[in-house]
């Protein structure tokens, strides 16, 4: 038996290439009406900003350990006048701890050849003789030379008025 067709022979239904997009258009309907409704109800968190100049107390003045390319270590306070102490690495957790006050943090200020290595172990022997407060004294600038150095060139020259 042979069955009945159109004379085209294909059905009469054709295929679509299209999206319906009705149904998705249903759905962000809704969702739209249930943000509008609960967003009234969500109450906004209070964000505390800190604010200038309430500081309880100035930060203690730090003490400085560095560690030149050589590997010889020296200390001194973070203050006007502060000459730098030679110390030997076996005795500068002692030597700091006489010095430190409660509070008072330490930073390490290591020339940029000296291996981490060596930077590490005086971080661990000060952290295990009980200095809490420890840092590491960064060159923002972007210089080779330690702290007290002088610029290449300018070793002899001092900054003194003309007359």
């Amino acid at each position: 038996m042979s069955s009945v067709r159109s004379s085209s022979g294909r059905s009469g239904r054709r295929l679509k290439n299209e999206i319906n997009v009705v149904p998705y258009i249903d759905v962000m309907l809704v969702l739209l009406i249930i943000f509008m409704v609960t967003a009234p109800l969500i109450t906004p968190g209070v964000v505390e900003l800190p604010s200038v100049g309430q500081a309880a107390n100035i930060p203690a003045t730090p003490i400085e350990v560095q560690i030149t390319e050589d590997g010889k270590i020296s200390w001194r306070k973070r203050e006007a006048g502060a000459t730098n102490i030679a110390v030997e690495r076996s005795a500068l957790a002692q030597t700091i701890l006489a010095e430190l006050k409660p509070d008072q943090p330490v930073v390490i200020a290591a020339d940029g050849k000296v291996p981490y290595e060596t930077v590490m172990k005086v971080m661990d022997d000060l952290r295990k003789n009980g200095v809490t407060k420890l840092g590491l004294l960064v060159d923002q600038k972007g210089d080779t030379a330690t702290p007290n150095a002088s610029p290449k060139g300018a070793a002899n020259k001092t900054n003194t008025p003309k007359k």
